[in-house]
């Protein structure tokens, strides 16, 4: 990896790590906001499977465990790819749920809500980046294309081979069925 990636996935994780700890050991302070998110959630998550637990801090503290272990991993270089697109996902509802500024009445509050949410799609998008980054390597597109690409090769090469066999071959029985014997 080279330093470039490794300090800005770094610089990228720093924030989830730190807000992720601190929420898993105190989510009190954004239940009154994460309330009407998870209300929303809750019927999903019941659909899915009955004894996943719905209570509003207990799914802070699931998302901010999942954002202190992704955040980690995205840190480290380890499964960077999955570990970012995990981390996008956390930011969206942490986003609407923290940063409404569409529903404050002060101008302040608008202001620094409105901030706050633009920096999370500043986040977003730089996880994004970090989800499609290969490192220089060909992605997964590129190989499937360059494999298919050399099979074709490979057939095309094998069916001229034949056939230039097969000219081989008549052209041998023309000649021998030509010749005194």
């Amino acid at each position: 990896m080279t330093p470039v990636r490794f300090i800005a996935r770094a610089m990228l994780s720093g924030i989830f790590v730190a807000s992720g700890a601190r929420n898993f050991t105190h989510p009190e302070r954004l239940v009154p906001a994460a309330k009407p998110i998870t209300d929303r959630m809750t019927p999903l998550l019941q659909r899915a499977h009955p004894r996943i637990p719905t209570d509003t801090a207990t799914l802070i503290r699931a998302n901010a465990a999942v954002q202190v272990g992704a955040g980690l991993m995205l840190a480290t270089g380890r499964f960077t790819r999955p570990a970012a697109l995990v981390l996008a996902g956390t930011l969206v509802p942490v986003t609407l749920a923290g940063h409404p500024f569409w529903r404050q009445e002060d101008p302040a509050q608008r202001h620094n809500h409105q901030t706050h949410f633009l920096k999370n799609v500043g986040l977003f998008g730089g996880l994004l980046l970090a989800a499609a980054d290969t490192e220089g390597k060909p992605g997964l597109r590129w190989r499937a294309g360059h494999r298919i690409d050399h099979s074709r090769r490979s057939v095309s090469r094998a069916v001229r081979t034949a056939r230039r066999e097969a000219r081989i071959a008549a052209l041998s029985a023309a000649t021998a069925r030509r010749l005194p014997g």
